[in-house]
């Protein structure tokens, strides 16, 4: 693992600097930026003892490599990787848990926009593979504005067995894939639920779908034939919502 990483992005900067200041070993700053947030985000860094160093803008793209850092970044230590320990204890904690599964979803900037639907839906965590699928990077978290420090990101090594052990827990597991019979809309989708998205263009793979205890899909009108996998997650989760609540 690598020592230390740059984070970028207002948002994500500030999630850092709430939630775990202690990662934050130093502030760089666009020079000539002078708005609320990013004056925001340098009281907190300094009350929080982090150093804070102003820089000409090419300073900034240079490091991001292209990325939009939005005039700030941070470098920082990395966050802990968690894994099937820390489902566990959400698990032990959550009477009605509710959780996001993506099966080898590998675009960071899918995976960022699904950590925010996630975070707006009330999910107790975001599972996906350790493998072949994209993890918590600084254009993840620049995506998902915030929701990487607020919902946690759990690799397991293994994805079906993992849901097999969420069953065994009281966990439903609703699978989505374009020639599923069901409609969501048609689906009970209230108690302890883990909804589980397929990769980009692929879907879930065998072992995965053969897991799932039940399999939806959305009423495609049009001749688009799949969404976006953060634009379909997005509204899967909003319809469990609407019939949790």
């Amino acid at each position: 693992m690598a020592q230390q990483e740059w984070l970028y992005g207002q948002h994500a900067i500030s999630a850092v600097l709430s939630k775990e200041p202690e990662r934050v070993l130093e502030i760089m700053a666009a020079k000539g930026r002078n708005d609320d947030r990013m004056n925001a985000l340098i009281t907190l860094a300094r009350k929080n003892g982090i150093s804070v160093q102003f820089c000409h803008r090419k300073t900034l793209d240079d490091k991001s490599k292209g990325e939009q850092h939005q005039g700030v970044m941070a470098r920082a230590k990395p966050a802990r990787v968690l894994n099937e320990n820390d489902l566990d204890i959400i698990l032990e904690k959550q009477n009605n848990p509710f959780f996001l599964v993506l099966d080898g979803v590998t675009d960071p900037h899918n995976l960022g926009a699904c950590l925010r639907n996630a975070d707006a839906a009330g999910v107790h965590a975001v599972i996906v593979p350790k493998d072949n699928s994209a993890s918590i990077t600084p254009v993840v978290r620049k995506v998902a504005v915030g929701a990487a420090e607020t919902v946690p990101l759990i690799q397991v090594t293994n994805l079906s067995r993992t849901l097999k052990q969420l069953q065994h827990s009281g966990v439903w597991i609703i699978g989505t894939a374009g020639e599923a019979t069901q409609l969501i809309y048609d689906t009970q989708l209230n108690g302890s639920i883990a909804l589980v998205m397929g990769a980009e263009g692929k879907g879930m793979r065998r072992l995965t779908r053969e897991t799932c205890d039940e399999l939806v899909r959305l009423p495609m009108a049009g001749s688009v034939s799949s969404l976006n996998v953060s634009v379909a997650s997005g509204i899967f989760l909003f319809e469990i919502v609407r019939q949790r609540t």
